[in-house]
C-alpha cells in the first residue's frame, strides 16, 4: 500500500460486495477482521448498495457500528429505528417513478430484468449488471441524468436513484448524527467499484483505499482512491486492517 495512514484513524467506512466478500460470500477472515477492529476500539460502518431489507438483517449479525443501505438511502444504526438519508415525501409515488424509469430503459435494453431484491428496497431500483457493456452503462447514466435521476453500478447491480443520493453524502450525515467527535481526517473509506467513487473524493475524505480489484475500474472513476491494497476483496480489507493496527496479524484461516 502507498498510503501513509495517520495513527489517529478512529473509524472505517467500507463498501461490502467485492470489498468485504470473497467471490460474493462472507468468510471467516471477514469476521476475524471485524472482531479485531472492534477489540481495538475502531468501529466499522458498512456503506453498501444492498437493499434496506437485506442490510437490516446483516447489521444485526455482524460486529459493526451500523450500515448504510441502497448507496446512501437508509441508515441502520443496529439498535434503533432505521433513518432515511434522502427526502422521500411519498414512498409509493417514489417507487412508481423509479419503476417508470426502469421500464423506459427496458425499451432500449430489453434484456435487463428487475432484481429480485426490489421488493425489499425503499429509495432505489436495481437490475443485474451482468451482460452490460461500458457503453451500455454510460448510455443508461446519461438517460437517467437527462430525466433528473441518478445512476450508478457496482460489481453486482445497477441502481436507479435520486440524483443527490450517494455514499459520501450519506456518510457525512451519519458522521454528524452518530459520530460527531470523529472528523473526516480520522476515518478511512474503502471500496472497489464505481458506486464507491464518491467515497474516494479527497476533498471530503482525505484517506481512501481501494482493495486490489478496484484496478479493473480505475479508467471509469473521476475520483480515485489514495491507495490500493495488493490483495483483492476481503484479503485486501485484511491487509488494510493490519496496517491500521500497525502490526501483522495471524489470520487463523
Amino acid at each position: 500500500m502507498l498510503l501513509d495512514l495517520p495513527n489517529s484513524i478512529r473509524l472505517i467506512a467500507t463498501d461490502m460486495d467485492g470489498t468485504l466478500t470473497r467471490r460474493g460470500k462472507f468468510t471467516p477472515l471477514l469476521l476475524q477482521a471485524l472482531e479485531v477492529l472492534q477489540s481495538a476500539g475502531i468501529p466499522v460502518v458498512i456503506v453498501t448498495g444492498r437493499s434496506a431489507g437485506w442490510v437490516q438483517g446483516v447489521v444485526s449479525y455482524l460486529p459493526v457500528a451500523g450500515a448504510i443501505a441502497e448507496n446512501g438511502g437508509v441508515f441502520f444504526p443496529g439498535d434503533t429505528e432505521p433513518e432515511f438519508l434522502v427526502h422521500v415525501p411519498d414512498l409509493a409515488d417514489h417507487r412508481r417513478s423509479l419503476a417508470d424509469l426502469f421500464h423506459d430503459l427496458q425499451n432500449t435494453f430489453p434484456k435487463i430484468q428487475e432484481a429480485p431484491d426490489n421488493r425489499f428496497r425503499l429509495t432505489d431500483w436495481t437490475f443485474d449488471v451482468r451482460g452490460l457493456s461500458a457503453a451500455d452503462l454510460q448510455t443508461m447514466g446519461d438517460r437517467c441524468q437527462d430525466a433528473g435521476w441518478g445512476f450508478t453500478y457496482s460489481t453486482v447491480q445497477c441502481h436507479l436513484k435520486p440524483a443527490a443520493q450517494d455514499k459520501a453524502s450519506a456518510l457525512e450525515q451519519v458522521l454528524q448524527r452518530h459520530f460527531p467527535r470523529i472528523s473526516p481526517a480520522q476515518l478511512v473509506t474503502v471500496g472497489d467499484s464505481p458506486n464507491d467513487e464518491s467515497l474516494f473524493d479527497k476533498s471530503r475524505f482525505p484517506y481512501s483505499v481501494g482493495v486490489g480489484n478496484v484496478r479493473h475500474y480505475l479508467d471509469r472513476l473521476s475520483y480515485q482512491p489514495n491507495a490500493m491494497t495488493e490483495a483483492e476483496e476481503v484479503a485486501g480489507f485484511w491487509e488494510l486492517t493490519q496496517q491500521i493496527l500497525g502490526r501483522p496479524l495471524s489470520s487463523g484461516v
